[in-house]
């Protein structure tokens, strides 16, 4: 028994040097224009949903209800902070959008308007590691954030009229 303990102890070691070495010769993909690894994809997937499972807001959420005016000060803050790389209402990917390692979606073909509220706010606020996803928490405040995440869950073609004619708006690069 111990002889294979010992066994199962440096197969181990060796496993972890094997992958400390692939980290320290480059082994290990750090390009933004190679596709991600299978398992690379699945664990960061799996950890994401753990994630909003464990931390994304539940109802009731502050700054409600969504009313026109709420939805249309979100489409401002949208095409401010996060049309370069999610779009606009004229579906065309911008340059950095199309640069990104991790392709964002683009709203205006697959909105998130299906997914909960506190899913997207806690996305907004926090970032997705290892994505071009940044973390707005502190860079916009807590009211901002659920602005933008209302506009996000009225749906791209269940607008104010105010607001429908801020997402229309091109893009900036």
């Amino acid at each position: 028994m111990g002889r294979f303990l010992a066994g199962v102890l440096a197969t181990l070691v060796v496993l972890c040097g094997a992958a400390v070495l692939s980290v320290y010769q480059g082994w290990v993909p750090a390009r933004a224009d190679t596709p991600p690894w299978p398992i690379e994809k699945e664990a960061a997937e799996i950890s994401l949903d753990a994630t909003l499972g464990r931390e994304a807001a539940t109802p009731p959420y502050p700054y409600g209800p969504a009313t026109d005016a709420v939805v249309t000060s979100g489409a401002k803050l949208y095409m401010a902070n996060c049309s370069v790389c999610h779009g606009s209402g004229s579906g065309d990917p911008s340059n950095v959008s199309r640069g990104l390692y991790v392709k964002a979606p683009q709203f205006a073909k697959h909105g998130v308007d299906d997914d909960p509220e506190g899913e997207t706010y806690w996305k907004i606020e926090h970032g997705i590691r290892f994505t071009g996803m940044p973390a707005y928490a502190g860079l916009l405040t807590e009211e901002q954030i659920w602005q933008i995440t209302y506009f996000l869950k009225r749906g791209m073609t269940q607008l104010p009229p105010d607001a429908a004619a801020i997402w229309h708006q091109p893009h900036g690069d």
